[in-house]
């Protein structure tokens, strides 16, 4: 009877592992519908670089540089794509040092050993989130090149993609959204790249046309876009696909990658109108390249937000993106005298800052963010300008090591004939 009266009293205690397991945190499981929206969204934002960038700058150039501008965003795509496999990757997205990941996944290394594992915390595999994150190192390479467009050399342009993309866009890609990057740590929200993609290439090109100086003839020649309707086909390009960019850096299908499609329409649409009113106001006549332009504005201001922000911040921060990136790319670059060919940093560069700074204050707590705030803003300026001072100080170094190297810029010569004969041996019919 004693025996029996122990055994009952020992059940409890018995039950006590299984009990531990069935507290332990469930492994992360793959989840198709996840994986299939991810795949997705890595296609079109690829698109997004070619044919999109590639589009709407070749029609925003002369007939002489539409290949030559077309080359850099293809060129750019295929050479990215191996930076990130060597070296990108692994000092982007391993590692939890505050300002760079370490040496674990070069080549990828390890990942054909757990190439059906699902990330820690996600519903994935490593290599779809691997290539996802590729598609935006490879669009922000080729950003770059609209603001030395018909006038730096090929091989200068590959040299210094090559090293800004590892020295430049990987330890910030680490900071923000790296596991102990310390940006993050600090709070500052950056949903999709407003941070990572836009205000960094947008510095680094306001530097590189600066470093390069302007085009000859700039001011006083015309240079009236070659075909408008090739810079539109782009610009919409980059508009379906920034649906990717911006509901895929969700990392899954569900309720807030739906809402951040929703408000990357809305503010898309609120900074096209808002450009082409308020030019149509000062010129007398709304332009088919202000509408683009704006529409492009509103897709960057909203990046940073897109996964924090109600529709009216989406609203504000649209029409702000919109306002300010028109003044940037009339007032102040005539003011200022510098040789943006294709306004890479009134555009990506301003909205970026714009969408960055409103992300502090529009953002809602209810849908992922922090509470919209001062403090917020503050973060989000703090944000802003380690990244200015971080990248335009970088790039400039790199474009004066790339000079002594190869030399950035094409001959009077060859700038007067164009790009496309002198550097390809190429021209359009």
């Amino acid at each position: 009877m004693k025996f029996w009266l122990a055994a009952l009293a020992a059940l409890p205690l018995m039950a006590l592992p299984a009990l531990a397991q069935d507290a332990a945190p469930a492994a992360p499981v793959l989840d198709t519908g996840n994986m299939a929206w991810m795949m997705t969204s890595t296609v079109i934002v690829l698109m997004m670089t070619i044919p999109g960038v590639a589009l709407f700058y070749a029609g925003m150039v002369r007939k002489k540089n539409v290949l030559s501008v077309l080359m850099q965003s293809f060129a750019a795509c295929c050479l990215i794509s191996i930076v990130w496999v060597v070296v990108g990757y692994s000092i982007a997205f391993s590692g939890e040092h505050p300002y760079i990941g370490n040496f674990d996944r070069v080549l990828l290394a390890g990942m054909v050993d757990s190439w059906n594992t699902v990330l820690d915390d996600d519903t994935i595999t490593e290599a779809v989130f691997m290539m996802f994150q590729m598609t935006f190192a490879i669009i922000t390479a080729a950003l770059i090149t609209g603001a030395v467009a018909e006038r730096m050399k090929f091989s200068a342009l590959m040299v210094f993609l090559t090293l800004w993309s590892i020295l430049v866009y990987a330890p910030v890609a680490h900071w923000v959204w790296g596991d102990g990057g310390f940006l993050d740590e600090w709070g500052v929200l950056d949903f999709a790249g407003g941070t990572v993609v836009h205000i960094n290439s947008g510095i680094a090109a306001l530097v590189a046309c600066l470093v390069l100086g302007p085009r000859k003839g700039y001011g006083t020649d015309n240079m009236a876009p070659y075909n408008l309707a090739f810079a539109v086909i782009g610009a919409s390009l980059l508009w379906v696909g920034w649906f990717g960019f911006n509901a895929g850096s969700a990392g899954a299908a569900d309720a807030n990658a739906g809402f951040a499609m929703l408000v990357t329409q809305i503010a898309t649409a609120a900074a096209a109108l808002t450009w082409m009113i308020v030019e149509w106001m000062a010129k007398g006549k709304p332009s088919v390249l202000g509408l683009i332009s704006g529409a492009v504005a509103g897709l960057v201001g909203i990046t940073p937000a897109a996964g924090y922000v109600g529709p009216m911040g989406a609203l504000a921060i649209g029409a702000a993106a919109g306002f300010v990136s028109w003044w940037a790319c009339t007032e102040l670059k005539k003011k200022l005298r510098y040789d943006d060919s294709l306004d890479v940093f009134g555009i990506h560069g301003v909205a970026g800052i714009v969408g960055a700074l409103l992300t502090g204050w529009f953002a809602i707590e209810a849908i992922g963010g922090t509470a919209g705030s001062w403090d917020q803003v503050v973060l989000q300026a703090y944000g802003v300008g380690v990244t200015i001072a971080f990248t335009a100080v970088a790039t400039f170094i790199l474009l004066k090591i790339v000079d002594v190297i190869v030399g950035l810029r094409v001959t009077e010569e060859e700038e007067v004939e164009g790009l496309d004969v002198t550097q390809h041996g190429e021209r359009l019919g």
